[in-house]
This record gives structure tokens, sequence and C-alpha cells, in this order.
């Protein structure tokens, strides 16, 4: 958790420009230069952090939620099959991450509004929840929920199937006597593992982002998913599906490395035995 939160934090800034990218944000952000100084004017230094808290406050039950339901699912499939191929590995991925995302998804939403309040619309966390449910109602935090799941799939079950097919490809091939694969093996798991992930699911993650700020950028009008995915194609192609991806890339692999790391460290002394 100190790791998640550490690694979200110093990523922030990036965190911050790329879903101002995906939102279409006023003035238009198009690069990561003109992203930074738009944020340093509206808001100074401090306003690059702007909806990191709430992005480090949901680490701790997304994290967790994950990972336990990650084994539990692989001990069901493998329980069934005995072994484990990359298609176990891949649904288990996408199960412990719609279980997780499901349970959190709240907080996602209430941490991409204050992300984009360029405005000071609100004044912290509980003026937020108090704003949005009196405006907009309950149902507006589980705003984009579906292509949020459709992006799940393709994301968690290429990330982590990549990265345990790689590392147990690894220390069958090329460890002597140890189940131990090192942390340079692991960073380079993660940071393959992640790009692809990242790459797969990236469309979807966009036009999350682009409903859940519907209300917060003034004057876009509400319009359901299959809408905005024609609006995207007809106005800028299937490269409009991939706005952000650079601080998004950049951002994720020094997160993810460290987050990939502490968890097999701490799977190895729970006692947590690879299927």
């Amino acid at each position: 958790m100190i790791a998640g939160a550490f690694s979200r934090t110093c990523t922030a800034p990036l965190e911050r420009l790329k879903v101002l990218m995906q939102a279409r944000a006023l003035p238009p952000v198009t690069t990561l230069k003109s992203g930074f100084e738009t944020m340093l004017r509206e808001g100074g230094f401090f306003s690059l952090w702007k909806g990191n808290y709430v992005n480090v406050l949901k680490i701790a039950p997304e994290t967790s939620i994950r990972y336990w339901s990650y084994e539990k699912y692989k001990n069901l499939l493998a329980t069934e099959r005995n072994t484990m191929g990359i298609m176990d590995r891949f649904v288990s991925g996408s199960l412990a991450e719609i279980t997780a995302q499901t349970l959190i998804y709240p907080l996602e939403v209430l941490k991409t509004r204050l992300t984009l309040d360029s405005t000071s619309r609100y004044t912290g966390i509980s003026n937020c929840v108090q704003k949005m449910m009196k405006y907009e109602g309950f149902k507006t935090f589980y705003k984009s929920y579906v292509p949020n799941i459709l992006g799940i799939i393709p994301y968690a079950g290429v990330d982590l199937a990549v990265f345990e097919t790689l590392k147990n490809f690894w220390l069958q091939h090329h460890s002597r006597d140890s189940v131990n694969p090192g942390i340079v093996v692991l960073l380079a798991c993660s940071t393959l593992s992640s790009t692809c992930g990242q790459l797969a699911s990236y469309p979807f993650t966009l036009v999350r982002t682009h409903m859940q700020a519907e209300e917060t950028l003034r004057g876009i009008q509400p319009v359901k998913m299959i809408r905005l995915v024609k609006i995207i194609i007809v106005t800028e192609g299937m490269t409009g599906f991939y706005k952000g991806i650079i601080p998004s890339v950049v951002k994720v692999l020094p997160a993810v490395c460290i987050s990939y790391f502490m968890y097999e460290k701490t799977k190895r002394r729970l006692g947590v035995d690879d299927v």
C-alpha cells in the first residue's frame, strides 16, 4: 500500500494529464507540454496533483480485492484442471479485476471528477459527493460502468496472463534451482505485460473517462456509449481512441513495476504458491 501510494503520487501529474487528454478538456490538451502549461496556468504547481488523494485512497481496497480474487479464481480453475494455461490465467485476471472494479467504482468516478475540476467547483471530496448526489443521483457513481467492464477484460486478462506466462517461462528455461526470478526479471515482465494490457484496453478507458466527465466539462451533452464511439470515429478516426496514451504508458510503468514486485514479495512471505 505504501509503495502504491508513493508511486501514484509521484506519477499523479501524468495521470491528470492523461485524463485531461482523454476527456477533451477545454482548452484542448494535445501535447505533454501544452497539458502541463494548462494545468500550471489554471491552479499553479499543486494543481498537478488534483484528484490524487482519491486515487491513493482507493489503493488498499482495490489492490487487496484484486489479488485476493485472482488467487481464488486461479485456485478454482486449477482444482478443475490440475494445471493452468494462459487462458485460465486470462479468465482469472479478468474476473479478479471485474470484482475489484465493481466494488470500488464510485471512487474511480469521484477521482475523475476531481481531476478535471479546473474551476474549483468542488471544495473537496465530501463536497463533490454531496453535489453529485444532489444534482445527478446515486446512479452517477456508476456512470460509464459498461465500457469500464468491457475494458477490464482485455486489460486485466492480458496484463496478468502475460506477466505470469513470461515469469514462468523464465523460471522453466533460465532459472537454476530457484523459484525467485529476481527483481530485474520481474520488472521486465511487469513492463511488457502492462504495456500489452494498456494497448488492448485503452479505447474503452478513453470512452469511460469521457462519459464520467460529461457533467464536469460544461457544454458537453451526455451521450450513450455507442453514439460516443461513432462520434470519435467520424471526427478523429481510430487514432482518437488513443488520446493520452503517451502519458498513460509513461505513468504506468514505474507504478505497475513497484506493484507487481511488492505483490510477489508479499505472496512469498504469506506462503502462497503459484499454481
